[in-house]
């Protein structure tokens, strides 16, 4: 079966409590109380769109549990977590978390970030339906210029200079936000409007896909050439 939304959660009955206020704004909702059970859920045919992840679950650490769903999929994992420590989120964002939601979390605000998701979601499904159909995907898909730089929507891919590079949901919103004002400075409140849908931000949230961006399309991370910070304001995406 499929749901938009799986919540994985040892607070049982927060968990029952999220899930059913997101049904009443139609997002399809499951909710698991363990790591098993989350595991389970994908490997008996279950399906959702984006995971709701806790940290500390009493069977396993939601770390291992987003390590494993990372090595089959590239669904969005938004970690919701009362662990509060900045280190904590670093590692969350570093092995695949798309997000970082600490507890407690007004569920407005919550169904805010998961509604943001599923529209992303449904924008990059719809792009690749239509390239389909269209049966040039590769053209019909793919924005870009001279550079050797282009977008991929339909694989969520950058390529440059030939070379398709895959990319996470966030990754992919990230640097299509720079894309679109290339060559001009993006402020940081830009970024995280556009990308993450509201305007709360935490520089080590961005900091982290930044340095996951350049480690996938710079030659050398530690000194880009494509993505440039520029200090105290935002980033810049300069092509050749």
């Amino acid at each position: 079966m499929h749901y938009n939304c799986l919540i994985v959660d040892d607070e049982t009955e927060l968990a029952k409590m999220t899930a059913e206020y997101f049904r009443m704004f139609d997002v399809s909702t499951e909710f698991v109380d363990s790591a098993a059970s989350c595991l389970s859920f994908f490997d008996e045919g279950n399906t959702a769109d984006l995971v709701l992840l806790d940290i500390n679950l009493g069977d396993g650490s939601g770390f291992d549990v987003c390590k494993k769903l990372r090595e089959e999929m590239q669904l969005p994992i938004l970690f919701i977590s009362a662990r509060q420590s900045d280190d904590d989120v670093l590692i969350a964002l570093s092995i695949g978390g798309d997000d970082y939601i600490k507890k407690p979390y007004s569920l407005s605000v919550l169904l805010a970030k998961v509604k943001v998701n599923l529209k992303r979601i449904a924008q990059l499904k719809n792009a690749q339906s239509s390239a389909t159909e269209a049966d040039t995907p590769a053209d019909t898909a793919q924005s870009g210029n001279d550079s050797g730089f282009a977008m991929d929507s339909p694989t969520m891919s950058v390529i440059i200079d030939g070379n398709s590079i895959p990319l996470k949901a966030k990754e992919y919103a990230l640097l299509d936000c720079l894309y679109k004002h290339h060559d001009t400075i993006v402020r940081k409140e830009v970024l995280f409007d556009e990308v993450w849908g509201d305007t709360y931000f935490s520089d080590s949230t961005l900091n982290v896909h930044i340095r996951k961006l350049r480690e996938k399309i710079e030659e050398n991370p530690n000194e880009p050439r494509l993505i440039k910070t520029v200090w105290g304001t935002g980033y810049i995406l300069e092509l050749p």
